[in-house]
């Protein structure tokens, strides 16, 4: 543990204002589900489960006040989720069905 992380101790009413937040963005995805947007539902479903991934490092993963090295470590993770996204979609937009 780093000698910042160490510092910040979290408290108990932080925890609940991040869950209420999480259980609020789970309703509106399931209210966004319910409207038809067309070819915007993904986006949207996907932008609220963005927020929630967000919330849930950054809080519950303690990655607010970690090292550097951790950010580093969270960057590639999420350079590599964007390299496959990007090959997947090349892989379908390559299909002749569509």
């Amino acid at each position: 543990m780093s000698a910042t992380a160490s510092n910040h101790a979290p408290s108990a009413r932080l925890y609940y204002a991040v869950f209420v937040a999480l259980i609020a963005c789970t309703a509106l995805t399931v209210w966004v589900a319910t409207i038809d947007l067309g070819p915007m539902n993904i986006v949207a479903a996907l932008t609220i489960a963005c927020a929630k991934a967000l919330l849930v490092v950054l809080f519950f993963m303690h990655a607010r006040h970690s090292s550097r090295l951790t950010w580093i470590f969270i960057a590639a993770g999420v350079f590599w989720f964007l390299i496959l996204i990007a090959f997947t979609m090349s892989d379908y937009a390559s299909r002749p069905w569509i």
